[in-house]
């Protein structure tokens, strides 16, 4: 299949679900939840069309579980959600993790906590994102900012996530997921999409979980005639539970390295005019784009600002942020939260440059003006 390219004006959560087909998604099990909903809704149109499966469950934690099940059955799959959908969805979020299913999860985020504000947008979920479920486990988060890279980083997502063997969320607010704009829909060739690393050879040698030199052991296709054991408990490279001390200590750094090991694949930013810039903002989604304006209106004034927007926020693209803001005299961290990003800037700048923040919890967006103003009280 060839790459075809058509512009059209899709809604934000549309791209997400034309992204997942796209990447070759056949399946998806949800729940209804604002604001994602229009991810389902178009998917149980799209899905039959390319003979694929959609099905509504009864609540969010079944979805998790069907779209676990799904992939071990050999069929690339998803789920979308919100905050409060997300937060059940943790438990088999982790299991999926720890048995290296690959998986893709949308969440859309709103105001929270509890069931907050259904209708209005939030950006609370960066840590629950990453740190949701218990114990140490690999996720890989990507935080698109625009209609288009709802498209592109859907797509990614499924990629990294059958690669890796690994769930992938994919993590933006209320504001882009129902954002209206006109993007080109490019459908990538066969060589563009990756599937997962299948299990060859004799099938008496055969070890489920096995060391390899990427880190990332074959799955087994069903049917193929491969013995498999799959556990949420610490396992053995044969699959079988385990409470060996080097054997566990073993399984879950393999799990936690392969992250690492593949960094370059994983790592992706933004960094705008920030090679000499005296303040860096650092923001992601919808505050993103309003730094970016920020940053703009400030520079046609002589300022000297630059923008710095994780694309890829779990892992952070920690080596890279210190290089782009080595220079600066003063970072602002902007995001609709209480703080939470923030966090973990002031755990890599430990002091320098200074760290300031710009935060809101009131179901309304940050400003361009707020973060010109919040720029030039840091410059005074």
């Amino acid at each position: 299949m060839l790459a075809v390219t058509k512009r059209e004006n899709v809604q934000g959560n549309a791209a997400c679900a034309l992204g997942a087909i796209a990447a070759g998604c056949r399946f998806f099990a949800g729940y209804p939840i604002t604001p994602s909903s229009e991810i389902a809704e178009r998917l149980a149109g799209e899905l039959p069309k390319v003979g694929g499966t959609f099905v509504q469950m009864e609540d969010e934690i079944a979805s998790m579980a069907a779209t676990i099940g799904a992939s071990l059955g050999g069929v690339k799959s998803m789920t979308a959600t919100s905050g409060p959908g997300f937060s059940l969805k943790q438990e088999n979020l982790g299991y999926a993790a720890m048995t290296e299913t690959p998986c893709v999860i949308a969440n859309v985020m709103r105001g929270g906590p509890s069931t907050g504000m259904p209708t209005r947008p939030g950006q609370g979920d960066i840590m629950q994102a990453r740190w949701g479920t218990h114990g140490d486990h690999p996720i890989i988060v990507l935080t698109p900012a625009s209609v288009g890279e709802i498209y592109s980083e859907t797509i990614r997502a499924f990629n990294l996530s059958e690669r890796l063997r690994v769930p992938v969320v994919v993590l933006y607010d209320e504001i882009i997921g129902h954002l209206l704009e006109t993007i080109e829909l490019t459908t990538p060739d066969d060589d563009q999409l990756i599937d997962r690393k299948w299990a060859s050879g004799d099938a008496k040698d055969f070890l489920p979980y096995a060391d390899t030199d990427d880190l990332v052991p074959p799955m087994a296709r069903p049917g193929d005639g491969y013995r498999v054991h799959t556990t949420g408990l610490t396992h053995d490279d044969r699959g079988f539970p385990t409470q060996v001390p080097e054997k566990a200590e073993h399984a879950v750094t393999r799990l936690l390295d392969k992250l690492d090991h593949h960094a370059e694949l994983i790592e992706s930013y933004e960094a705008v005019m920030c090679e000499d810039a005296d303040v860096i903002i650092t923001a992601f989604g919808i505050t993103a784009r309003a730094a970016h304006k920020a940053v703009k209106n400030l520079r046609s004034q002589g300022v000297k600002v630059g923008l710095f927007r994780p694309i890829t926020m779990w892992p952070f693209p920690e080596a890279a942020y210190k290089k782009v803001t080595g220079n600066a005299k003063a970072i602002i961290v902007a995001e609709m939260n209480a703080g939470q990003l923030v966090l973990e800037i002031e755990r890599i700048c430990a002091g320098k440059p200074e760290v300031h923040r710009v935060n809101r919890i009131d179901g309304e967006v940050i400003t361009p003006d707020e973060l010109q103003a919040a720029v030039k009280e840091v410059m005074s």
